[in-house]
């Protein structure tokens, strides 16, 4: 059974997909970029506001579709410019404080609405 998860807390997708789907006791979250849920524009501050924006809104669909970041497993990241790994990389740890998923991380052309990252994720759903 697939179930689709949807939460005002982090922004409404911006195409036809889900912001994440849940299914055999998995959470399958769609890349998320920075856009503020409240204003669907990418947030103002480079790589560190817009990680922590990216992050916060991965969380909130997990804890809509009954999970959170400490049940991640994997991750993907996109980014535009990995000359800013470091940066990301640094913020990152702090939302994966123990154990860390599994991560691939690539550097691609461009992301939707001009962001700067993207990070979609697996995660187990109680």
């Amino acid at each position: 059974m697939l179930t689709p998860i949807a939460t005002p807390n982090a922004p409404n997708a911006v195409g036809p997909y889900s912001q994440a789907i849940r299914a055999n006791g998995f959470v399958f979250c769609s890349g998320q970029v920075s856009l503020d849920p409240a204003t669907m524009t990418i947030v103002e501050g480079g790589i560190e506001a817009e990680t922590h924006r990216v992050l916060t809104n991965l969380k909130a669909v997990l804890e809509a579709a009954g999970s959170g970041l400490d049940k991640v497993v994997k991750t993907t990241v996109f980014m535009l410019d990995l000359g800013e790994f470091a940066t990301m990389n640094a913020i990152y740890a702090t939302y994966f404080p123990g154990t860390p998923p599994a991560r691939s991380t690539f550097q691609v052309g461009a992301l939707p609405k001009g962001a700067r990252i993207e990070i979609e994720c697996i995660a187990l759903v109680e």
